[in-house]
């Protein structure tokens, strides 16, 4: 995966909503087990790409998130791909510590519909805390 961070052009070629902004999936390099789903604008992705470790848009916060700056469950950037819509992208990571979700889940994907409800397929491992 090669950029040149100091030049920009290829932010232009990429679908971003009103807000400016893309979802972008985390997903495990190795073993392919999505991770998370978050959010990215220019500036987070341009970052993701310098830093090669995952730089997200706080929605909530409204400010840049890099993963695991509390947790210290970083996502280390190995590969990177935008769809065929160039409205998403699909971020391939090595995820320190097994941990992406604020959970303390492996993934935030743990809710599983059965008998017409969602229901978690663990327990919460934090009871209530946070890691992301």
């Amino acid at each position: 995966m090669t950029s040149d961070p100091a030049s920009t052009r290829f932010l232009d070629s990429i679908a971003w909503n009103a807000d400016g902004l893309v979802p972008a999936i985390a997903q495990d390099a190795t073993t392919g087990a999505v991770l998370m789903l978050a959010w990215m604008n220019r500036e987070s992705l341009a970052l993701t790409l310098r830093e090669q470790r995952a730089v997200y848009w706080s929605r909530s916060r409204a400010r840049l998130w890099r993963k695991g700056e509390e947790s210290g469950h970083v996502q280390r950037l190995i590969d990177i791909r935008l769809d065929c819509d160039a409205d998403t992208l699909l971020l391939k990571v090595e995820q320190v510590g097994g941990i992406a979700c604020h959970t303390g889940r492996p993934s935030c994907f743990y809710n599983e519909f059965s008998d017409g409800q969602w229901r978690p397929d663990s327990p919460d491992p934090t009871a209530g805390g946070t890691t992301s």
